[in-house]
């Protein structure tokens, strides 16, 4: 059975190989591990943007990018929140998915966290460009206390999304101490 990390990227391989030449966001680029799960793929020819506040990340990010031995993708890692999404976009690009991998740099200060308001105003960005059929993968960490903000408010936010516009599945482990990671899947229909 899949954990929700490895649910999240199978459902982004499925997008990626519906969208081959798409714009892809990493909105919480973190060590580079879904830049690079995304740059990886043999059939991906579009465009990543992957955002993280801290340089540290950026730095870890390019050191594990570098390991690929070629990418025919284009792509930018961009020290901002992601939350500034729109700078960094023409006014008529279109999304075709996103991934969020919420919570604090593993290996980092763990006070320094996504926060729940800039989830929401990146989440809310990248929706009202999302494609039919894109794909935007939330991973939540609820296990701190900011995470279980983030949770509460991306779930009472998302609940308020019209049925006939997305479909949106939270899938989650029942069983499982510590707070596992759960994730929310959202396609645009």
């Amino acid at each position: 059975m899949l954990n929700a990390m490895r649910f999240s990227h199978q459902l982004l391989e499925e997008t990626i190989n519906r969208f081959p030449s798409g714009l892809f966001i990493d909105a919480t680029l973190g060590n580079g591990h879904d830049s690079y799960f995304i740059l990886s793929n043999k059939n991906f020819k579009g465009r990543l943007l992957s955002f993280d506040i801290q340089a540290r990340a950026i730095l870890n990010s390019y050191q594990r990018i570098n390991q690929l031995q070629t990418t025919s993708a284009s792509y930018q890692f961009i020290h901002a929140s992601h939350d500034t999404l729109f700078n960094y976009l023409n006014s008529n690009s279109l999304i075709h998915g996103a991934i969020f991998n919420l919570g604090y740099l593993p290996g980092g200060n763990h006070q320094i966290t996504t926060r729940s308001q800039s989830t929401l105003n990146a989440l809310q960005q990248i929706m009202s460009r999302l494609v039919r059929k894109g794909r935007i993968l939330i991973v939540i960490y609820s296990g701190h206390s900011e995470g279980q903000v983030e949770k509460e408010q991306l779930l009472n936010y998302l609940k308020t999304i019209d049925q006939q516009a997305y479909h949106i599945y939270h899938y989650h482990a029942l069983n499982q101490k510590n707070n596992p990671p759960e994730l929310l899947a959202i396609e645009r229909i």
